[in-house]
């Protein structure tokens, strides 16, 4: 890679080094956006070769802006094979493909910075999205305002600068902006992250907001009644999956409350005794303590008037991950841009609002009483205790003179008056050591990897089903076009992310299920089977139906796709893999 040794460089050399090398790579980006421009051109509606059936009709290719406005239109299906020789998705090559565009036809002045090498080619990227929504006289007045500072200031000093300028631009977009920003609610779920957790960002009327977080501090304290030693954010979180679960939830209160009379009302009081008056201290500074043979008043907690000083400093960060600039999952759509809204658009705390997710918290000043978690035997006991109240609450619900009238008979109750709790489908992949000895790593669709120490956590203290494992090896296939829920079912699990070269998405009920060789009516049985459909998203679906896309099956877990200029990828459950060909088609 490198003709000299490293290892044998001065220091101020190798940091000149370094240097150029940082200075080659944005050439080298630079040089990319050149190429997406030359391809875009190529890819014209009006320059590119016909195709049969070109219509927008029944899914067929159209023509489509990506730079925004004052960009010139680009045949839609062109991303993908750009996408595919890059190995980037199709989404992401559609993307840069419009940044390049916008920096050329809206951004003039960053994009001629970008070419001197004055500008950090990304960094012009990421302007050019910013100001997609502009309209091309706003998106200039932009450029003329930032693209001297490009590289002169911090990332995130550019971005407010460009979201300054985009206001001064379009101060009727930038009022219009904030007002949509105001009506949107929703609650959002992120991605699970490498440690099988999730987010759950809720834009909602501050009443309901006050009244759920209430809901969420009464479980959380609940579960603290009961014995659940952890902190007040980890019970809070624990409250999450309960209240999940209204007659859980509900019974669990209950069964909260009842103990918690019983530990304040034990039985009648012994007659009071005079407390014998406290010996003087050896010093002014000295305090009666408390005494030891005293039982506490009811609720309340015996705490020292001059304790220990807390050993900790400074209030702790909680860590990049509650940053504002770091946004996880930063590629997903924003909901002013898409319906379907960013799903971890986390706004940063305002000082003095406990429990928002940017405060920095004092774990010892938010729940002074919480102890250590429970040890493993006392775990145990309590989770029993919990699935305990659980079994409870759903055998007797409905059935309590307390409750009323009978309910109503319908969906989700069982004989009796009992209501049945809701059911949750999970697929867990594991190999037959980790299920032997309990100990290693398993795959959770939906979420990822995880310990297999996770998964009770997973499942929850709620009766659950082991259902029989579905033998992958038994090919299985139908006569007729539609897909039955069983078929569908073993292509989810034989192919769980989509099989579109360099495709993201995971399986899931709502992805097209394609037949690879076309269905034909008066062919062979068994056409729609295992061994013929293959998951793909709608647009890949569109791609190879109708942008003159090649595929073919090698095995039962590999497909061949074949681009229109003949480059060639193999599609397997380790990933996309390229095929060399020296002799792509022209």
């Amino acid at each position: 890679m490198f003709e000299t040794d490293l290892t044998e460089l001065p220091t101020a050399d190798l940091l000149a080094s370094a240097a150029e090398q940082r200075a080659e790579a944005n050439r080298r980006e630079a040089s990319l956006l050149e190429h997406a421009l030359v391809y875009a051109d190529r890819h014209h509606p009006d320059t590119c070769p016909p195709r049969p059936g070109r219509s927008s009709w029944q899914g067929r290719e159209r023509a489509v802006v990506l730079g925004g406005d004052g960009c010139p239109e680009v045949a839609e299906f062109a991303a993908a094979e750009f996408g595919a020789v890059l190995g980037i998705s199709a989404g992401a090559a559609a993307n840069l493909i419009g940044q390049a565009l916008a920096l050329r036809h809206r951004l003039p002045f960053t994009l001629a910075r970008v070419r001197s090498g004055d500008a950090t080619p990304w960094r012009a990227c990421r302007i050019a999205t910013a100001c997609l929504t502009l309209s091309e006289e706003a998106a200039a007045l932009v450029d003329k305002q930032v693209a001297a500072v490009v590289d002169s200031v911090t990332p995130e000093r550019l971005e407010k600068i460009v979201k300054a300028a985009k206001w001064r631009a379009d101060p009727d977009a930038a009022r219009a902006e904030a007002e949509q920003k105001a009506r949107e609610r929703g609650v959002y779920v992120g991605r699970s992250d490498e440690h099988g957790t999730k987010r759950v960002y809720i834009r909602a009327a501050s009443g309901d907001v006050i009244r759920f977080d209430a809901s969420i501090a009464s479980i959380a304290e609940a579960l603290k009644i009961l014995g659940d030693t952890d902190t007040l954010p980890h019970r809070r979180a624990k409250a999450i999956g309960i209240i999940a679960d209204p007659v859980y939830t509900e019974e669990l209160l209950r069964q909260a409350r009842a103990q918690l009379l019983n530990q304040t009302n034990p039985g009648p009081e012994p007659a009071p005794q005079a407390a014998p008056a406290p010996r003087p201290g050896p010093g002014p500074e000295a305090r009666p303590g408390p005494d030891p043979g005293r039982e506490p008043e009811p609720g309340r907690e015996l705490q020292p008037e001059h304790g220990p000083e807390p050993e900790h400093g400074p209030e702790p960060a909680f860590g990049p991950e509650l940053e504002p600039d770091d946004e996880a999952d930063r590629d997903a759509p924003h909901p002013s841009h898409s319906d379907l809204p960013d799903p971890l658009d986390t706004p940063t705390g305002a000082p003095g609002e406990p429990g928002w997710p940017g405060q920095r918290v004092d774990p010892d000043a938010a729940d002074p009483d919480a102890g250590e978690p429970l040890d493993a035997a006392a775990q145990r006991a309590f989770d029993a205790r919990l699935a305990q109240i659980k079994r409870d609450a759903h055998a007797t619900h409905g059935t309590h003179a307390a409750h009323g009238a009978a309910p109503a008979s319908g969906a989700g109750r069982a004989a009796g008056g009992r209501m049945r709790p809701g059911q949750t489908e999970i697929y867990v992949h594991l190999t037959d050591h980790t299920l032997a000895t309990g100990d290693g790593i398993l795959r959770v669709e939906g979420l990822g990897p995880l310990l297999a120490s996770q998964l009770a956590e997973l499942v929850g203290h709620g009766p659950y089903v082991v259902k029989p494992v579905i033998d992958l090896n038994d090919a299985i296939g139908v006569d007729c076009y539609e897909i039955p829920d069983r078929v569908r079912e073993r292509v989810k699990l034989i192919h769980p992310v989509e099989q579109f070269p360099y495709g993201t998405r995971e399986t899931d009920r709502a992805m097209d299920l394609d037949h690879i060789r076309p269905y034909d009516p008066l062919g062979p049985p068994g056409q729609t089977g295992t061994e013929n459909l293959a998951p793909l998203r709608r647009y890949a679906h569109r791609v190879k139906t109708f942008g003159r896309w090649k595929v073919r099956r090698l095995d039962r877990k590999t497909l061949e796709w074949t681009t229109p200029h003949g480059y060639r990828f193999h599609v397997t459950p380790t990933g996309t893999h390229p095929v060399t060909d020296p002799t792509p088609d022209p």
